[in-house]
């Protein structure tokens, strides 16, 4: 089941052949509006939030020419110039610090597909690069590796990664069966159901902790 929520909709790719997502329109006017704006209970406040790649404008079914101050569509994802997406790699390659939020991420995935239990025990038990203190990321944080101008996977090339979807422990919608999970195909989201046991179920990880 898709997100249908003000945030995201579905928009043609760049080769118009299959659709992926774009933040929605009033998401970026409030960051058009309010770039400082702090982010209640992700853990961290990004001050202002690091850019999405994102460099094209849609209305609800095509690319169109970035609609100015004003007009209808004003105020896009593409349209919000934050920081660059940035990344520092550690000495052993392991780990990826993200400059603008400073959380540390996995490198890269195991390789492994998880239930949801098991992918929070991994992350609470991991220990990389002599560092503890990982767990599964919000769907927020998740979120703000994806590269939008990249795809299959879309996520910078420091990173490795599946394209596929990956845990986090954001509810979906507030229910207790079901948490968001996001695909680095295209940076889309769809729900798990956390309370599965089948291998249908299972997910990637990438463990997250707050630097340093």
């Amino acid at each position: 089941m898709k997100q249908t929520d003000w945030k995201k909709q579905k928009i043609k790719a760049d080769n118009g052949c299959s659709m992926r997502r774009m933040r929605g329109v009033l998401f970026g006017v409030v960051l058009l509006v309010a770039p400082g704006v702090g982010l209640a209970g992700v853990g961290t406040d990004w001050n202002p939030l690091p850019d999405t790649g994102q460099k094209k404008c849609y209305d609800e079914n095509v690319e169109i020419s970035c609609p100015g101050a004003g007009q209808s569509l004003y105020g896009q994802d593409a349209q919000y110039q934050g920081p660059a997406l940035s990344y520092q790699v550690n000495e052993d390659g392991k780990i990826v610090t993200d400059n603008n939020t400073r959380l540390m991420w996995m490198q890269s995935d195991d390789g492994v597909r998880r239930i949801y239990t098991a992918a929070n025990a991994y992350c609470t038990n991991l220990t990389l690069s002599g560092k503890t203190g990982w767990r599964l990321p919000s769907e927020f944080e998740l979120a703000s590796i994806i590269d939008y101008s990249r795809v299959s996977p879309a996520i910078n090339p420091v990173f490795s990664s599946q394209s596929a979807f990956y845990w986090t422990t954001t509810s979906w919608g507030g229910s207790v069966q079901y948490n968001w999970t996001i695909t680095f195909d295209d940076g889309d989201d769809y729900n798990g159901d956390i309370k599965s046991t089948a291998d249908a179920s299972a997910r990637y990880v990438r463990c997250v902790r707050v630097g340093p």
